[in-house]
């Protein structure tokens, strides 16, 4: 789970079953990171809220602070917890993305100390 978790409601009320959804579903972003990049992870949740004519908006985006990058991701719909979760997909998968660019050096590092002390 994500320790560090601000949400925030714009011209919205952000109520216990929907501030209990978010950190549900944006809390368990954190099984996708590695060890040192889970306990300086901080995630900021804004939840806007308008009404165009009739129809109403809802806009969910969150930035997440990681170590080297930041991650920013926004998405509007009609119903607040569909963006939360379409959200979520999306941070799932940018998120695959920074552990490629940011972690494989490591890995080939001490895969090739580990070769080098055997030969």
């Amino acid at each position: 789970m994500i320790q560090k978790m601000e949400i925030h409601g714009i011209h919205t009320d952000v109520d216990k079953k929907l501030h209990d959804y978010v950190v549900k579903k944006i809390g368990k972003l954190d099984r996708y990171m590695n060890r040192h990049v889970k306990e300086s992870v901080h995630a900021e949740v804004f939840l806007k809220e308008k009404m165009i004519k009739t129809k109403k908006e809802c806009t969910c985006e969150v930035v997440l602070h990681l170590p080297h990058e930041t991650i920013t991701t926004s998405e509007t719909t009609m119903n607040m917890f569909a963006a939360v979760d379409i959200v979520e997909r999306k941070l799932r998968n940018q998120i695959k993305k920074y552990k490629d660019t940011h972690h494989s050096a490591q890995l080939h590092r001490r895969l090739y100390a580990k070769l080098r002390r055997k030969g």
